[in-house]
């Protein structure tokens, strides 16, 4: 039993319309201009050509040709309705695909034995029209009390659960009927002649709609087989898949299977995927274990109540499935309930306590939940109660909450695959998905190939890069070091001092191997002012009052604002001094710091603390010789501010915390190695940046550009920018058309805003990394793609203009390389130009001496926007904004207000602070 929602998502409430506005009335207006929105302005560019530098490279990749051999054929899509026979309506995301097959099974002459695909909630589809275009069925179902399959998948007859944030909603337990009455209405007509069209990279209306029916059917597929579905992901029952990450969860692997219009043609793109689940088993061990403790008496109700809420159990005593609703509020021996007397008149009975009921008429001693809360199954109004022990977590239920540190970090580890291994799992995936016996695509003219597409990638050369007394080299295996090398632009560390909150540390070993490993890279380090060391007894007091009588004992010792100050934490990971410590400098005083947690100290450590805190200084440790010279394509030749935009959103399930949007932007033109970064609070799960422009009076604008603007004019001898590269992150294909007729809108006024006469020339160029295409080398090579390695064809787009670029090399598990998608292109890059430039700033990044996976930009605006929001704590915003958020759903932009960010201090405002 259990609801579902394909599109993974709970949809939110609708935002409450202000006093001022009328609503338009939906008659007012013909239908069609209401459901045709106007075309945007501007539309993602066709690809100009493909590149032709490098040194070609034979790869495979996990896409698998798909045979179309009924182009002509066509998709019919009919809604569905369910009722039991006293009219109540059926949640179909609870036993829909129960119903379904059972009017199959019961109808197979009316609907002329034709196969259909079936979403799980209200849509179905069949190849060629059913006999009527309203059809109307009526079954009886034997058992409808729960709609998860017991078994590991395989037959034709189990079933999922399709487990979404939709899933979480509280489903009925006791239905009216077992009868059931579907309707079948016709709704749309889909032509797989759009998918035949798209491939050819000609406009095709129904092309989206045409894939979304063979993803379902492919859905379908799973859900047969017992499969958890996410979205397009698939999870089987099999323990084999689990991974343990502690605090009660596992890791459960399964696989990403989807259709995609390439180039090459329709191919199925087929990827590993991880998700997280509850542990299934005794609901005491998993809040034993879930809250760290040795004993129930240990456990923290509240919490376990917030924590249960929602989730499934199996009684050892009826067998049923449940889902929890509460806990009680007294202990089992406590708590009770009026138990009717069998064959007597209403209201004859006793009240009996649980523990009673289960000893006395269950015939069962309960022996670890006798002190504790019971299982809550009913509703608020009518309670139904079992015992903990009684109730057994059931399997593949998804864990939603925020993972802590150690459970990432050994989901990562234990989840990761080398190229080999990870192919070897899809043909596994593949095989075992059978769809070859799937009559579905079988009816549609749809078949598989078993084999790895075969693609030519072309490996770039890694660009050269210089280094201090006029050196310059060229880096091996997208790597290289600062041994025997000195910085190209080395700072010198005068008035600093070390803060120190940790009790394990040598400083004077530290600071005596700073002094030395600057030396050799060429920072002059004068010997600290002092090193503060935390009072003992302030250890037990809150980290904002460690850091504010920290710096009062610093002001109290120094005679003016040190240059920089080195701060020792005394954790590694999440130190709650982290955040009160950085605003304080940053925002509050305006000193450039550099934190630290060193388990072990050396000359390596060291050298990378100081390219970090080199580059917060205003120093720069490599450049690229074609900056230097300068002579990159286009970008030297005309003033070029290059952006790096993200946005990160909260924890899943917390709506009540703000988004932040970072911008982040080259400076001191023609140079593209320096970048400084504006942040600022947005409404929650809004991928859209909301204050690029913001205008507060007719000659004021505060918004995120203009400040950056300003800050590329005055570095860059008060020249403007005649070109502006965009690098945007994080935004999904659906999206691209809000980036190019919204985002970019709001940058273009943000420019007439400062100069009505001013048109600079615009490139807006999407990074995307959470996808599922990944390469492999041809020939059973075991090591992954070479960095520079980069693809523009036949796993490409049929028509627009995108590539692949492995630029990083890929040490662990399976390279992921970035899929850029250049939507809009005013410069005239050619091919083979663009490709070098998005290849070269992945080589620009200050904190480390190796290629990263995707441009320095975006990477920055990452890093500002996870440092940025460590200012606040998020946790204790208003319980208004909670909510009018809910939970776990997409908030409407502007429907809570938010917390805005201390702005940076006017001191280190122009800083790599980031960094």
């Amino acid at each position: 039993m259990g609801s579902s929602n394909p599109e993974g998502a709970e949809l939110p409430p609708p935002p409450p319309i202000p006093p001022n506005v009328v609503p338009i009335v939906a008659g007012e207006k013909p239908l069609e201009l209401i459901n045709k929105p106007s075309p945007p302005k501007r539309v993602p560019m066709k690809r100009p050509g493909i590149g032709s530098k490098g040194q070609r490279i034979s790869l495979l990749t996990n896409h698998f040709k798909v045979g179309l051999n009924k182009s002509n054929a066509e998709f019919y899509h009919y809604s569905i309705a369910m009722q039991y026979d006293d009219g109540t309506e059926v949640d179909g995301k609870g036993i829909g695909r129960k119903v379904l097959d059972k009017v199959k099974d019961t109808y197979s002459v009316e609907l002329e034995n034709k196969d259909f695909a079936y979403d799980g909630e209200k849509s179905l589809f069949t190849v060629g029209q059913l006999p009527h275009k309203k059809l109307d069925f009526t079954v009886v179902l034997d058992d409808i009390s729960s709609s998860r399959s017991r078994t590991n998948g395989g037959s034709g007859g189990s079933y999922s659960l399709e487990e979404t944030q939709g899933d979480r909603k509280r489903v009925k337990q006791s239905f009216q009927s077992k009868t059931i009455k579907v309707q079948v209405n016709f709704a749309a007509k889909i032509p797989m002649q759009a998918i035949a069209n798209a491939l050819r990279g000609q406009d095709s209306d129904h092309f989206q709609e045409a894939v979304r029916v063979l993803d379902i059917i492919i859905r379908q597929n799973a859900a047969k087989q017992g499969c958890l579905l996410v979205r397009q992901s698939f999870f089987h029952n099999n323990p084999r898949n689990f991974i343990e990450l502690g605090g009660g969860v596992l890791g459960c692997r399964g696989f990403h299977s989807s259709f995609r219009a390439t180039q090459g043609g329709l191919s199925l793109n087929m990827d590993v995927s991880t998700t997280m689940i509850v542990k299934p088993g005794p609901v005491l061990n998993f809040l034993m274990e879930n809250q760290n403790v040795k004993t129930p008496y240990q456990i923290d109700w509240n919490k376990a109540k917030r924590m249960l809420k929602n989730l499934k159990v199996e009684t050892y005593a009826s067998k049923m499935e449940y889902k929890i609703t509460g806990l009680s509020d007294k202990p089992c021996k406590q708590q009770t309930f009026f138990l009717k007397s069998k064959g007597g008149q209403d209201g004859d009975g006793e009240e009996i306590t649980v523990y009673e009921y289960f000893a006395q008429h269950k015939h069962m001693q309960l022996r670890d939940s006798a002190d504790f809360p019971c299982i809550n199954v009913g509703k608020p109004k009518k309670p139904s109660y079992f015992p903990l022990e009684l109730c057994n977590l059931v399997s593949l239920q998804r864990y939603t909450k925020a993972l802590s540190n150690l459970q990432r970090a050994s989901l990562v580890e234990k989840s990761r695959q080398k190229p080999q291994e990870r192919m070897s799992t899809l043909r596994d995936a593949l095989k075992s998905s059978k769809y070859e016996a799937d009559m579905m695509l079988h009816s549609s003219g749809i078949s598989i190939g078993t084999e790895f597409m075969q693609v030519e990638g072309r490996v770039l050369s890694a660009p050269r890069l210089k280094v201090g007394n006029g050196e310059d080299f060229s880096p091996r295996n997208g790597r290289w070091n600062f041994n025997n090398k000195k910085l190209v632009e080395p700072v010198k560390l005068e008035c600093w001092a070390v803060v120190n909150f940790s009790a394990r540390c040598d400083v004077r070993f530290l600071v005596n191997t700073m002094i030395k490993c600057g030396d050799m890279k060429g920072i002059s380090i004068d010997h600290p002012f002092d090193v503060f060391e935390e009072n003992i007894q302030n250890r037990r007091e809150s980290a904002l009052s460690r850091v504010e009588k920290m710096f009062e004992y610093i002001k109290s010792k120094l005679p003016g604002p040190p240059q920089f100050l080195l701060c020792i934490l005394p954790e590694r990971k999440n130190s709650d001094i982290y955040g009160p410590w950085k605003r304080k400098n940053l925002s509050d005083v305006g000193i450039v710091t550099q934190c630290i947690a060193p388990t072990k100290v050396n000359d390596q450590y060291i050298t990378n603390v100081l390219l970090k805190i080199n580059a917060k200084l205003g120093g720069i440790n490599s450049l690229l010789m074609v900056e230097h010279s300068p002579s990159l394509p286009l970008v030297s030749k005309s003033p070029t501010l290059i952006l790096g935009m993200d946005v990160s959103h909260g924890s899943p399930g917390r709506s009540d915390v703000p988004s932040i949007a970072a911008v982040v932007s080259s400076r001191k033109w023609p140079l593209i190695s320096r970048y400084r970064a504006a942040v600022r609070t947005q409404s929650p799960k809004v991928e859209m940046i909301a204050n690029l422009f913001k205008p507060v009076s007719d000659k004021e604008d505060q918004g995120i550009i203009k400040e950056l603007l300003l800050d590329f004019y005055t570095t860059s001898n008060n020249r403007k920018p005649e070109q502006i590269i965009i690098f945007r992150d994080g935004v999904s294909e659906s999206q691209f058309n809000q980036v190019l007729n919204v985002e970019l809108d709001q940058i273009i006024e943000a420019c007439k805003f400062l100069d009505e006469s001013w048109c600079p020339k615009f490139m807006v160029i999407i990074a995307q990394k959470n996808h599922h295409t990944k390469f492999f080398q041809a020939g059973g090579s075991p090591d992954n793609v070479p960095p520079g390695t980069i693809i523009d064809n036949k796993v490409c787009h049929p028509k627009n203009n995108d590539f692949y670029l492995c630029s990083h090399a890929g040490m662990i598990g399976t390279t992921r390389p970035t899929h850029y998608h250049v939507l809009y292109d005013e410069l005239g890059f050619s091919a083979d130009d663009l490709q070098e430039l998005v290849h070269s700033l992945s080589y620009v990044y200050q904190r480390s001496t190796t290629a990263i996976s995707v441009v320095a930009p975006v990477c920055y605006a990452h890093l500002a926007a996870a440092q940025m929001s460590q200012f606040i704590k998020f946790d204790e915003i208003s319980e208004a904004a909670s909510s009018q958020g809910g939970s776990g759903g997409v908030t409407v932009a502007g429907a809570v207000p938010v917390q805005e960010l201390p702005r940076l201090h006017k001191s280190v405002v122009n800083s790599m602070f980031f960094c």
